[in-house]
């Protein structure tokens, strides 16, 4: 009997042990997400209410990211400016949003633009960089037609299941 509840135990442990050394493999990776910049080509650029869309995107993908299970890391604004060469740099340069995203130990980073050309649409545009190769893994399109919230909200949404395509695919 005793040897039984021996071989019984030994097992637990062995299936906790198990467990415990497959949850790194299952641990969902640490994303940077930098904020959106606005490249408006309107005749009337850069007004108050495209800022303010603009700025509303980098918290609600961190949101939907978190609600997908990613740890978000969190970037400075005075770090992504410094890193930055100006306007459109990061999102042109795979290469430095890696090193920055690797300073805050995060293993991708994600790059993105409200591209405006036209009052009647624009596109929500996002890279997906992994930091530890340097190397641009995804670009992701998402054309929005109006001015609604919930369109920008179904963007961010369509976008965020596309990451988790792309790095699913990736391992």
């Amino acid at each position: 009997m005793n040897s039984n509840k021996f071989a019984k135990l030994h097992s637990i442990i062995f299936a906790l042990l198990l467990c415990l050394g497959f949850t790194d493999v299952a641990a969902k990776p640490r994303i940077a997400v930098l904020d959106f910049e606005l490249k408006d080509l309107t005749l009337l650029p850069r007004i108050p209410t495209e800022i303010t869309r603009t700025a509303s995107i980098k918290p609600m993908l961190e949101n939907e990211l978190k609600k997908s299970g990613y740890e978000i890391v969190s970037i400075t604004q005075d770090a992504q400016q410094q890193a930055s060469a100006g306007i459109g740099y990061l999102f042109d340069h795979p290469d430095v949003a890696a090193q920055l995203g690797h300073k805050f130990g995060a293993d991708y980073a994600l790059v993105g633009r409200l591209h405006k050309p036209s009052f009647l649409f624009f596109y929500l545009m996002v890279h997906l960089v992994d930091v530890k190769k340097e190397a641009l893994i995804g670009e992701y399109l998402y054309e929005v037609k109006g001015s609604e919230q919930e369109l920008v909200t179904r963007g961010v949404e369509d976008i965020t299941e596309k990451i988790t395509k792309t790095l699913r695919e990736a391992k």
